[in-house]
């Protein structure tokens, strides 16, 4: 008894020991099973977030590579061309300017197509302007349209068309522009060139009753998608069986958007079949530029087997260039060259400082007063989430008195001689700040701009890049302030890390700037209110008014 009970004892012990080591080595594997298929579910989340790259976007020329280079070193450069750009102050080019020059004069020019992704306000405007203009002062025998540039907004398209006009002038090109901003006839009357009559002579304009030529009166045109659409399906003289650039400005939004399917039917106008003229040009339609042909063979020389040659050059550029396949096949670009800035996908301006402002629930518009006075008084846009937030932050700042800032609304909702009569002022220094929708964000250059306020946080990224890119433009300094409440930060840190920004100080206004503000914004309230309610009346007395119309 005395002898077993000991080995009892050491059994009982053995099979408790090796019960607890069983557990264990079970719990073990369940937790590095577990581990293995959280790690898998987060691989599978990766793979189906990420888009995939296209071969030619993975080794990309790198634009910081390069540096700024005075004009009178930039080789090929027509003097013509470097006297305008001098006459207009400017003496050297940007990093990508230089980049795409480059890669675009000198032997085996433009063999290419061009993609470029750099950040707002480097100089992308002038990078293909430049190259074309001077392509086309070399090649040109008669005047025809040979160049296009297509934009998202009319604001946009008067910038780029001013960029134009600094140098094609100078060479004798011409700049035309197609917006909406005039009536059509009048477009026409501007891009088409009308044959001089003589006396006695009588002239029908039906180009399959007349034998005089109509022609383009300009080599270039600066154009909106819906507008260049309108004139490529009514407009008798207009072609683009000449053309030798298209430039899609802006392109993801431009991709991202159908616009009438403007794209495939640019792309279709400028195809053409083996030793033959166009295909979309009508065989019952005499050619509308009479004897004026270009006539594209397929090539069969190296890259260009099977394909039109002389072919259509495309450049495409953004700030926040899509990555996605499915709609860059939309180009149908030749053997593309992709041009970026660094190696993240995301770029900010250099000289761009972002901060973050907490705000009190309620009193946000308190916070934006107090943080524009701090700025005293420096030109500065202010972001807001929509049209109709637009439109009642603007009054409600008017309502807060004299602010000693003179502040004006520009957004997709006015009219377009209202934003241009604001943007005017606002770049004479006039109008100190501009409460803005996002018509605003995509390429718009003012100069002077110092500080940019997200008053609603941006939904994404490329929102984020391209309203803080209003700023420290050209290698200026520049600071974006972004408003947000409490609940909001944690989001904020998320959005940013999409563009590998790791810190975002905070900004801090007085508290007692605030506090002195809270009476005169209950009445600013109050004042908004009853603007609403006027506003709202006045809507819908001229929605009845117009119903009436109708029914008559």
């Amino acid at each position: 008894m005395f002898v077993s009970q000991p080995q009892g004892i050491v059994r009982y012990i053995f099979r408790a020991s090796k019960s607890i080591t069983n557990k264990i080595i079970s719990i073990f594997f369940s937790a590095a099973i577990t581990t293995m298929v959280e790690e898998e579910a987060k691989d599978q989340k990766i793979s189906r977030n990420k888009v995939a790259v296209l071969p030619w976007m993975r080794n990309p020329v790198d634009v910081s590579s390069f540096n700024k280079c005075p004009l009178a070193h930039l080789p090929f450069l027509n003097p013509r061309l470097e006297a305008a750009l001098c006459s207009s102050g400017i003496d050297s080019l940007f990093p990508v300017q230089v980049a795409v020059w480059q890669e675009t004069m000198g032997p085996g020019s433009f063999e290419r197509d061009i993609c470029v992704n750099s950040p707002t306000g480097s100089g992308k405007t002038l990078a293909y302007a430049l190259p074309i203009v001077q392509m086309l002062l070399s090649s040109r025998a008669v005047k025809c349209l040979r160049a296009l540039v297509v934009l998202p907004t009319r604001d946009l398209a008067l910038q780029v068309r001013d960029v134009f006009a600094t140098i094609a002038p100078a060479v004798g090109l011409s700049v035309g522009l197609a917006v909406g901003q005039s009536s059509i006839a009048d477009e026409i009357a501007m891009l088409i060139e009308r044959p001089k009559l003589e006396a006695g002579m009588c002239y029908d304009p039906d180009p399959k009753s007349c034998l005089v030529e109509l022609k383009s009166a300009v080599d270039i045109l600066v154009a909106t998608p819906g507008r260049l659409m309108d004139h490529i399906n009514n407009t008798k003289g207009f072609t683009l069986e000449h053309l030798r650039f298209l430039v899609v400005d802006e392109t993801d939004r431009l991709l991202r958007e159908s616009y009438q399917s403007w794209l495939p039917t640019v792309l279709q106008c400028t195809s053409s079949s083996v030793d033959g003229p166009f295909s979309y040009v009508s065989a019952s339609l005499p050619s509308r530029f009479g004897s004026l042909k270009t006539i594209r063979r397929v090539g069969v020389e190296r890259g260009f087997k099977g394909k039109p040659y002389p072919r259509l050059v495309k450049m495409v550029l953004s700030a926040t260039l899509t990555q996605d396949p499915s709609k860059l096949v939309q180009l149908d670009l030749h053997h593309p060259l992709f041009l970026t800035t660094g190696k993240t996908r995301y770029q900010l301006p250099k000289h761009l400082e972002s901060f973050k402002l907490i705000c009190e629930p309620k009193l946000k518009p308190l916070y934006l007063v107090a943080l524009l006075q701090s700025l005293n008084g420096e030109k500065c846009i202010v972001f807001t989430s929509s049209v109709e937030s637009t439109h009642r932050l603007c009054t409600l700042l008017k309502f807060f008195g004299d602010l000693g800032i003179k502040i004006k609304e520009y957004s997709g909702n006015q009219h377009q001689s209202a934003r241009s009569k604001t943007l005017r002022g606002f770049r004479e220094g006039v109008i100190q700040v501009v409460v803005s929708s996002d018509a605003m964000t995509r390429g718009m250059d003012v100069e002077g701009v110092r500080n940019v306020i997200n008053y609603d946080k941006p939904p994404y990224i490329k929102t984020y890049i391209h309203r803080a890119g209003r700023t420290a433009r050209a290698g200026n300094h520049g600071r974006c302030f972004t408003l947000l409440h409490e609940d909001e930060v944690k989001q904020f840190k998320k959005l940013l890390k999409k563009a590998d920004i790791d810190s975002c100080p905070a900004y801090t206004v007085p508290l007692d700037s605030v506090q002195s503000l809270r009476s005169t914004y209950d009445d600013a309230l109050e004042k908004l209110k009853e603007s609403v309610k006027t506003e709202t009346f006045k809507k819908q007395k001229m929605g009845f008014k117009s119903s009436n119309k109708r029914k008559h």
